[in-house]
């Protein structure tokens, strides 16, 4: 199986210091909807992990974050793309559960789900939390400088095997030409 796993915030959609509340809210980075459509075309099945504590801050409910991923799915199909599952922690950081990351508990969930050995699966993220769980599940990981990547690279805070591209259409181009 040919698998791409992506954050969402900051790499599929721009990010919010005050979070993504709403469907209207979710906009999309330019590019990415064709890179998960180009993905899927060259037989990726693509998955999110994502952290989306606004529901642990109570910020938004389970019904509303559906409504976002719709949109985004919804958008994607124009695209002829698709998101094969989301898989997303709805904790805050103070719960210190095992599924927000830096932690691999989305990761292992996508594991066990697919049934499947993470290593060298590229994983796309555009934070330290993201890249580190990668790393920790044996994942490749990739930092794009949308969102808070660029703040990233200039701290230099990430793994020494990331490797880094300036948004999901090149990181998923890439991809594609090492298969």
């Amino acid at each position: 199986m040919k698998l791409v796993i992506l954050d969402r915030d900051g790499v599929i959609n721009k990010d919010s210091v005050h979070s993504i509340k709403s469907p209207e809210e979710w906009v999309p980075i330019e590019g990415s909807l064709e890179a998960i459509s180009l993905l899927n075309k060259n037989g990726y099945t693509v998955v999110v992990a994502t952290n989306q504590s606004a529901i642990g801050k109570k910020l938004i409910s389970n019904v509303t974050l559906d409504n976002i991923h719709k949109k985004m799915q919804d958008l994607l199909d124009k695209k002829k793309g698709k998101i094969d599952k989301i898989f997303y922690c709805p904790h805050v950081k103070e719960d210190g559960c095992a599924c927000r990351k830096p932690k691999t508990g989305l990761m292992q969930k996508i594991k066990e789900h697919y049934s499947i050995n993470l290593e060298k699966i590229p994983a796309i993220g555009d934070s330290t939390r993201d890249l580190e769980a990668y790393s920790k599940s044996e994942a490749q990981p990739i930092l794009v400088r949308t969102g808070n990547g660029k703040d990233v690279e200039k701290k230099k805070s990430f793994p020494s095997n990331t490797l880094i591209f300036d948004n999901l259409l090149e990181a998923s181009k890439f991809i594609i030409k090492m298969e």
